[in-house]
């Protein structure tokens, strides 16, 4: 069975996965919770193995570069990291409310890379521009980082259905009780982005040493690189709010979202305009 075959199959996974935690938040009954989880476990570890074929063959093809090189294998590398932070923190504060919001999001990025027109998902060798182990650092901290932010998106909109249910009536019933409280959400959101604002940060530095070991320059104003650059500073203002300003609950979560706009734009508009990197 191909490795494109079996990370098809992940989508599915995912989509199960995220119909489980959406009949674990509405209907309020454990085993669904517990399905979902097993579920998403499952498909990132089928979706690790089939990454790892995918790994095994471009080396049998004389290639043997990290499977991060191209679109197709970006998105597949961003689901998996969506997934692995997301698990992480399900296992950490022991709540799987927030499963309806983020695993979506992996389950369309892997949709989108099975289906898209135009996404190639064949092996290829790489570019003389990708021909650098600075590849695998930048490429991993970079998405690392959007997987962060991805997290804190989904926190984030929780946290604003939340507040406004509660703003609502004088306190939240049915299943809306049993989702993390307002506290924990907007903690959530700020780790979730201080961590991608590392990542990217790192992603960002290593890219420079990139870029000058490919193009001889550190820094060419490429759109990739200066929006790069906008969503490292939407973010870090988010965060200078936070430490100077003080600011907490709504503003953070919609300043979250706002830099989850700017990353899919990073990562996707860009590649609509003449760029450096889009083979990416």
């Amino acid at each position: 069975m191909s490795h494109t075959l079996i990370l098809s199959y992940v989508t599915f996974i995912y989509f199960a996965a995220f119909v489980l935690y959406l009949f674990r938040m509405i209907l309020q009954k454990e085993f669904y919770g517990v399905a979902a989880t097993y579920t998403a476990w499952t498909g990132i570890a089928v979706h690790t193995l089939a990454v790892i074929f995918r790994w095994r063959d471009s080396y049998h093809l004389g290639f043997g570069h990290v499977p991060i090189t191209n679109l197709y294998e970006s998105l597949v590398f961003f689901a998996w990291s969506i997934m692995f932070l997301y698990l992480g923190i399900e296992l950490r504060i022991k709540n799987r409310m927030l499963g309806a919001f983020v695993v979506p999001v992996a389950f369309l990025i892997m949709a989108y890379a099975s289906i898209a027109p135009g996404v190639n998902q064949s092996i290829e060798p790489l570019i003389p521009a990708l021909q650098s182990n600075w590849l695998t650092s930048h490429v991993l901290t970079c998405f690392m980082g959007y997987a962060s932010f991805t997290v804190a998106f989904g926190c984030a909109i929780l946290y604003l259905w939340k507040n406004r249910k509660d703003a609502a009536g004088p306190g939240s019933s049915g299943w809306m009780a049993h989702l993390p409280s307002l506290d924990v959400l907007d903690a959530l959101i700020y780790q979730s982005a201080t961590l991608g604002f590392v990542f990217l940060a790192l992603g960002i530095v290593t890219g420079s040493v990139w870029a000058h070991y490919a193009w001889g320059s550190y820094w060419s104003w490429d759109p990739k690189e200066i929006w790069s650059l906008i969503t490292w500073l939407i973010y870090a203002i988010m965060l200078h709010a936070r430490f100077v300003r003080g600011w907490r609950g709504k503003r953070m979560a919609m300043l979250a979202v706002v830099g989850f706009i700017s990353v899919l734009f990073t990562y996707l508009g860009v590649n609509f305009l003449v760029s450096l990197h889009n083979y990416i």
